[in-house]
């Protein structure tokens, strides 16, 4: 195993079924091409290089290059390698996709992870506890088709963990929320359900919450560096710096993500309108079609909140994360429409260029 691997807990005998293979990925093979070619999947990215694993592969290679983000290969990707080479073919389509509009100003997508079976959102039973952080999280899940799973730490530092969990639930139907101290491995037993063989679990949720304690205590080991929280503010700094997949002992495959204070939302529609779907039925019920849901006549939506069947904090955060969620959708879609345009016409240049 090369040296950037060390750190990581891998069976020598893993298979593709073991790695999270699904006919899925199997559907995509041409005729042959297991011939020459053999699946790997990324475990680890790296500035410089991805290290990938398949049957008789643990090596790294180059990143895959291209001008769009959502082209190149992230955490939890299957590639196709060439058998002698080591020479990535081509990456297979995606079961789900994570990703979020880039920090900053700029107009780009950065991708979190791939080809995830369960995402565990890692909050606090302290002031790091934030219901609208919660939701983001949660339409990113339901719009990759993802199951959510909520697991609050530090409940045994909590007088009443109970009404954080009470709180957590009441976001979605049939959301499950569990509480409990990330460093009893006794209590993460109620996390096994979803750490099978094949299954891929990805934690994410803001710095400091507990999300590097809890895969620790997950694989039984200390391979995800930890950072203490700051006690003043309940506040953490970032602890993880690149993202990585790690053996379970039960044979699933855990992905720690870099803490994600500010999740910009984009291309999620699908998975807000999931995550509130009383409030788009409500939508749907209002007598104008173009209702602004302020003082039209016949609001469904405004008749709901005055007779307290709908929180008026719920709607302004439906609101907020539609607004945000069109305009980087918007604006990255200008970007590669503009780059798409600049990239041909810098084609056609060189083609009427003459040679030397």
């Amino acid at each position: 195993m090369n040296e950037n691997n060390s750190n990581h807990t891998i069976a020598s005998d893993v298979d593709l079924t073991s790695l999270g293979w699904r006919p899925f990925f199997t559907q995509q093979l041409d005729a042959g091409e297991l011939e020459t070619c053999v699946p790997v999947r990324v475990v680890a990215v790296h500035r410089s290089e991805l290290h990938v694993i398949g049957p008789g592969i643990d090596v790294a290679v180059p990143p895959l290059r291209s001008d769009l983000e959502e082209d190149r290969a992230t955490i939890g990707d299957w590639l196709l390698l060439d058998k002698q080479s080591h020479r990535i073919i081509r990456r297979l389509e995606r079961l789900s996709l994570f990703k979020r509009r880039a920090p900053g100003t700029g107009r780009s997508v950065q991708l979190i992870a791939a080809n995830v079976d369960t995402m565990m959102i890692v909050s606090s039973c302290n002031e790091d506890f934030n219901i609208a952080r919660l939701e983001r999280y949660l339409a990113v899940a339901r719009d990759a088709d993802v199951t959510p799973v909520i697991a609050l730490t530090k409940a045994d530092l909590a007088e009443a963990p109970d009404d954080y969990r009470r709180q957590a639930e009441a976001l979605m139907p049939l959301l499950i929320v569990e509480t409990l101290d990330a460093t009893d491995p006794m209590e993460t037993k109620v996390l096994d359900a979803w750490c099978g063989p094949g299954q891929t679990l990805a934690f994410v949720g803001s710095s400091g919450v507990g999300k590097s304690t809890l895969a620790n205590t997950l694989l039984g080991n200390t391979d995800i560096a930890t950072q203490a929280i700051r006690e003043d503010d309940a506040k953490g700094r970032h602890t993880t710096t690149h993202r990585a997949m790690y053996q379970l002992p039960l044979g699933g495959w855990v992905i720690d993500t870099p803490g994600i204070r500010e999740l910009q939302l984009t291309d999620v529609s699908e998975g807000i309108a999931d995550l509130f779907g009383d409030i788009e039925e409500l939508v749907a019920n209002c007598r104008f079609h173009d209702c602004q849901h302020d003082t039209e006549p016949g609001c469904a939506v405004r008749e709901a909140i005055e007779n307290g069947a709908l929180e008026e904090d719920r709607y302004r955060r439906w609101c907020k994360l539609n607004a945000e969620n069109e305009r980087n959708s918007q604006t990255i879609a200008q970007a590669r429409a503009k780059d798409k345009s600049f990239s041909k016409m810098v084609k056609q240049t060189m083609k009427g260029k003459p040679s030397r």
